[in-house]
Parts: C-alpha cells; structure tokens; sequence
C-alpha cells in the first residue's frame, strides 16, 4: 500500500509540475504519458483541485495562482480538516510563552499558527506567507519571513537566499507539516523545494514537532529530509493506526494524539 501510494504522490507531484510549466494540463495528454486511464487522471485532477491547487476546466485543468488575499481561505479548502484543526490545538499546547518557532508552510502548520495565539511573546520564523500574514500584526509576536523564491502555487518561499538566512537562527522548536511519516522511510513532503528548508530547520532546532494526520503516517512522499530519529513530537488524531504509532514510537518519536 506505500508502494501505491508513492506512485500516486509521484504522479499528481508530476501534474503540478507541468502545470507549473505549461499553465494548462490535458486529461488526454497526461493519460498517454503516464500510462494510467483517462479516468485515474480525472480523479487526480479532483483531489488536486479539492486541495486548492488546480482549477479544471472541460478537457483537464489550469493553474490557480496563489494570492495574498485568497491564499489564506484556499489553504483552509482540505480534507480531514477537523482532524487538523484538533492536532493543531494539540500541538500548540506543546509550545511556552516566549519561545522562538521555526514554522513551514502546510495546511496543519497554519492551523496550528492560528492556535499559538493563546501564547505571549513567540519569535516566529515561517517561510509560509499565510502563517506570516495570519501572525505578523499580532500583538507581543515577532514573526520574520523567509526571502528567497516563492512558490506561488503553495506561498511558500525556497531557493538558497531562504536558507542562508535561515542559518542565521537558532530556535526552540520547528513545527514541521509534512506528507509522508514513515518509520522505514523517515519524513517527506510533495515538495522537493520545500525539503531542503524543512531539512534545516530541524537542524537549527532544539526540538522538532510533525504535525500529521494518519492519512500521512506509513507514507513515503516525494521528497524524504530527514529519519525519524531526529523527530521528537509527532502530533496525530487518535484513531490512528496503531501499529504504525508503535512502530514510529520505537524509533524514539513521542506521539501525541488529538
């Protein structure tokens, strides 16, 4: 079941990246390439457009800029999004007042930036445009954005610039929002831009929080950053499967269910 749901990852990672490049994607075109049938690319290009990611037109699909103004509702547009919402509360939980944060983009990151507003005095660190809007007026929070490339499809930012400037922090904590927990494979994201920041941010991080519904754990995304063992909290719903719990508990990961 990883296995398939690799290939899958792959395969929509592969759409995003020729819509990226060409604007517009074909269902006819993007079923001959990949050699699935034209009604697996339809269902990719669903799931993609029910995460906010694409448009689909007649015939396949356009790309959906992100904009300051819509990207912080089209974020929001997900699934399991309840599941998200109580894992970010928990998440928050684990953070002090006055501590610094280094926060990547993700759905369950901006869920959780939204609870860390019941805290005082956070440094907050995002290379996340949301999160930076959605705590950069807030009173008592210093939050910085990370320069560097934008990503306009998921507004993050990347490239070389970002992590230079990243090196020149040291934080408490990262929470991380990834794709894929696996207790074999390690962390990963869709996003090979994002990795290497995601990477290192758990580098210049005392402590590392995941923040991932069990959709994600027993996956192998597209990109692995890092093992588990350099993971210390992994935030989850608690319906989780309980042997992959017990298997990411053995490589020394607490878990903490919502």
């Amino acid at each position: 079941m990883a296995e398939e749901g690799l290939r899958i990852d792959r395969r929509r990672q592969q759409i995003l990246e020729k819509l990226t490049r060409d604007g517009r994607v074909r269902v006819s075109e993007l079923s001959n390439t990949m050699a699935v049938s034209e009604v697996t690319i339809r269902h990719d290009l669903k799931v993609l457009e029910n995460n906010g990611l694409l448009e689909r037109v007649p015939g396949g699909a356009v790309a959906q800029v992100v904009s300051l103004s819509n990207g912080y509702y089209r974020q929001r547009k997900t699934s399991n999004i309840n599941e998200k919402k109580r894992i970010a509360a928990r998440a928050a939980g684990l953070i002090q007042d006055g501590e610094t944060l280094l926060i990547n983009s993700g759905t369950t990151s901006l869920l959780t930036a939204q609870e860390l507003k019941r805290h005082q005095r956070l440094s907050i660190l995002t290379n996340s445009l949301a999160i930076a809007m959605e705590l950069g007026d807030y009173p008592s929070f210093r939050v910085i954005l990370l320069g560097g490339e934008i990503n306009t499809h998921y507004a993050f930012t990347h490239s070389s610039d970002a992590l230079v400037q990243l090196s020149k922090y040291k934080a408490d904590k990262a929470i991380l929002s990834v794709d894929g927990v696996d207790s074999r494979h390690g962390i990963s994201t869709y996003h090979a831009e994002e990795a290497e920041i995601n990477g290192a941010m758990i580098q210049r991080s005392h402590q590392t929080i995941i923040v991932a519904d069990s959709s994600k754990l027993g996956r192998e995304s597209f990109n692995n950053f890092s093992r588990l063992n350099s993971v210390d909290f992994l935030v989850t719903n608690h319906d989780a499967d309980e042997d992959q719990l017990r298997a990411i508990r053995a490589c020394g990961v607490d878990v903490v269910t919502a």
